[in-house]
């Protein structure tokens, strides 16, 4: 493993470049991000690790376009998300942003099957609720409710859900966080190869120091900063890791 290594081996998904995110509260202001700069190259994973309140998630939510920079550039190939109008982020989140969460926002009265669809049928060239079920092994589960599902299969339709519309860019945020470990190898297992099949860069917030074996690069944060980028000489499938 490599430490310190700013820039992935070639190309770009993702040039971010001094980065800042301030909240304002009553108590004064809250710096979330500061000066973060990272080259992210398409088709690599990267796990984000820090503790609560470092800036791993409001980084990911400003790469998803759900939140703005207060300040710095984030270009996703030839286009600046930093200033972008509520209609360019909704366009980018829609066709080339997957999401997945550590709880899993199914909609409880639809099927496994019917939950997909909500995002097939906005995307521009997704594979069918079907084809994507069966990519994180819930072929014979499509038409159960959420109700009538473990936590892992829930996730795993989550994961169904947002590769569906074969995404560009799939951020994940503490995705096996309600899991126990087995379910979470599964959950693991799918956003890995199902990644790989589209291609999608993916990016994992984690708690768990042990989730960063399965990463092309580590990213550590500490008080809105990276603090260390190291590369794995090998990723290692989930089922490998030590939980």
């Amino acid at each position: 493993m490599s430490v310190n290594d700013p820039s992935p081996p070639s190309g770009s998904a993702f040039r971010i470049s001094g980065l800042c995110k301030v909240y304002p509260t009553g108590a004064g202001d809250v710096h979330a991000l500061r000066g973060v700069d990272l080259v992210v190259a398409p088709g690599e994973t990267l796990v984000l690790l820090g503790p609560s309140g470092s800036g791993k998630s409001t980084l990911l939510n400003i790469l998803g376009g759900l939140d703005h920079a207060t300040s710095g550039s984030v270009r996703f190939g030839e286009a600046e998300l930093a200033g972008a109008s509520a209609a360019a982020l909704t366009r980018y989140r829609r066709e080339s942003v997957g999401f997945i969460f550590q709880f899993f926002n199914l909609v409880p009265s639809l099927t496994a099957r019917e939950n997909v669809a909500l995002i097939t049928e906005i995307a521009s060239d997704p594979m069918s609720p079907e084809e994507a079920l069966a990519r994180v092994g819930l072929a014979d589960r499509m038409d159960h409710f959420p109700a009538q599902l473990s936590g892992g299969q829930q996730q795993r339709v989550a994961v169904a859900r947002a590769i569906a519309k074969r995404p560009a860019l799939l951020l994940c945020d503490e995705p096996t966080g309600s899991l126990d470990s087995e379910s979470g190898v599964q959950v693991l297992e799918a956003i890995a190869e199902v990644a790989g099949d589209v291609g999608a860069t993916t990016l994992i917030v984690s708690h768990n120091a042990s989730i960063a074996a399965m990463a092309d690069r580590v990213i550590r944060f500490r008080d809105g900063q990276i603090t260390e980028i190291a590369t794995n000489a090998r990723r290692t499938p989930p089922r490998e890791m030590r939980w």
